[in-house]
């Protein structure tokens, strides 16, 4: 059998290593850390579990496509739930908005809020959901490799339908006035990395994965599908080396003839980088062979990074959902601070996740486990007076809109952000999400799945195609190991 080292255990190097292990490859994963699931990983304490990375589930049919490729169902790995409410977005103390599960009470909702907007809101949502049939069938699963992969008349016919060039802002404000409607309908783009202004029209499809789709959650957290993909892996005879970075390749003729991991050197006929790939391109590769300069990975637009706050509550809090966005402070001044002057903010809109009220078994019982999202620029440096400032800012911001005291309830706390992205994934600037999915960084003008120098180096993960978020890593593992495959045929 051909033999195939995958770098990284991610859900894209999972993915890759189960559909090569499909076709007959003998696949080894190299992970340096000591368990699976790259930035979704999790940890536990005090009888709390958190994910550490991803906490949305979302597009559940990429998931199910997935599974049903090796004639399993996502129902023989774990067990899926639907939110309802989906989320809450808190824009004061005493003004929020819960997002509801069913469409007809989600355009009474929009109704409630401003006359004539639900009509609008279904037609936005019929015109998403084309979008997102046509970016699923038609764009996502292309390797973007050239501009080749879209010249095609159904592919260029569907990007003149979409307004291609039109920003998800104006399509948006074109169409709703009030604030809070805007804010509901532009939060899912800021999972791809980039402000509203600045992403494709094409991405409003993420408004049909939220509003349409659904908010699903697996029992006993996001984990439990790292665990599927093991799983799955493992039934095909994977192996998966944990605690084993690969160090360097050995490099002759354009081709990888082995590499080395933890002092031991392995040959293989073929590899896979899955995890971070300007670390694979800048520190795995001699210059001569790289795909890129250090100054092309410095002029990219990265997405955000993130300050994460983890914490356990000894009392149950009754104004937070499972998913809670705070939007009470200026976005466009947090989004400044991202993208266009970096620098920490000050007020920064924050993302509340609190899994235990919907799954028991993640806290101890009358217990709440809360994690805080807080986006900020990839690239900065933190210390700990910058984490204690957004550790006081949260708490503070979580006890005004909930109205009540929780800071002398804490009884886990743990604060994690850029040099830990760094440290445990070899993250570029310690970005959290990837590249942003801007117009110049989208399809064929992302970094190539296809080593430029290397015959037999192929790239899947965040940064090469499709882009951020966990269905886009499992499409983006699957991609790479098919062409690989195709490759492999001739």
């Amino acid at each position: 059998m051909k033999s195939v080292a995958v770098i990284g255990a991610g859900f894209a190097g999972l993915s890759a290593s189960v559909y090569l292990a499909n076709k007959g490859f003998n696949v080894t994963v190299f992970e340096k850390n000591a368990m699976p699931g790259g930035r979704a990983c999790n940890f536990s304490s005090d009888g709390f579990i958190y994910d550490m990375g991803p906490s949305w589930y979302w597009m559940p049919d990429v998931f199910s496509r997935y599974f049903e490729m090796f004639g399993r169902n996502v129902e023989d790995f774990y067990d899926l739930i639907r939110l309802d409410p989906s989320y809450r977005v808190f824009f004061g103390k005493n003004d929020y908005i819960d997002v509801p599960a069913n469409l007809n009470k989600l355009y009474d909702t929009f109704e409630s809020i401003e006359n004539g907007s639900s009509k609008k809101l279904q037609k936005f949502l019929a015109d998403a959901e084309f979008k997102y049939n046509f970016g699923i069938k038609k764009l996502v699963y292309k390797p973007g490799n050239s501009v080749l992969n879209y010249l095609d008349w159904k592919v260029f016919s569907g990007l003149i339908q979409i307004d291609i060039f039109k920003s998800v802002y104006k399509v948006i404000r074109d169409n709703f006035n009030d604030i809070r409607l805007i804010r509901i309908l532009e939060f899912p783009v800021l999972f791809l990395g980039s402000t509203p202004q600045k992403t494709p029209s094409l991405y409003s499809f993420m408004n049909y994965a939220d509003l349409v789709l659904g908010t699903w959650y697996p029992i006993g957290g996001m984990y439990k599908v790292v665990e599927a993909f093991v799983r799955l892996a493992k039934s095909y005879n994977v192996e998966i080396k944990l605690g084993s970075p690969v160090s360097n390749f050995n490099i002759k003729n354009k081709t990888i003839n082995g590499l080395w991991s933890n002092n031991r050197y392995y040959t293989f006929d073929y590899v896979i980088g899955s995890a971070d790939y300007q670390h694979i391109d800048q520190e795995l590769i001699d210059s001569q062979y790289r795909s890129y300069s250090r100054k092309y990975w410095n002029s990219r637009v990265f997405a955000p990074s993130a300050v994460l706050l983890y914490l356990g509550v000894n009392k149950k809090i009754n104004r937070l959902l499972h998913h809670n966005l705070v939007f009470d402070t200026d976005l466009e001044q947090h989004f400044s601070k991202i993208y266009h002057t970096p620098d920490w903010p000050e007020k920064p809109a924050i993302y509340i996740s609190c899994p235990s009220k919907s799954d028991s078994t993640v806290a101890p019982t009358g217990h709440e486990n809360i994690t805080v999202l807080i986006p900020a620029a990839p690239g900065l440096s933190d210390n700990d007076s910058i984490r204690e400032y957004y550790f006081n800012y949260s708490i503070d911001k979580i006890e005004e809109i909930i109205g009540e005291s929780i800071r002398n309830n804490i009884i886990f706390k743990r604060v994690y952000s850029q040099q830990n992205f760094i440290s445990d994934y070899n993250s570029y600037k310690g970005n959290a999400y990837g590249l942003a999915n801007n117009l110049s960084q989208t399809a064929f003008l992302k970094p190539r799945m296809k080593s430029k120098k290397i015959n037999n180096l192929y790239f899947a993960g965040q940064l090469t195609n499709p882009g951020p978020g966990v269905p886009s890593a499992i499409i983006s593992g699957e991609i790479a190991a098919r062409r690989l495959v195709k490759n492999a045929s001739k």
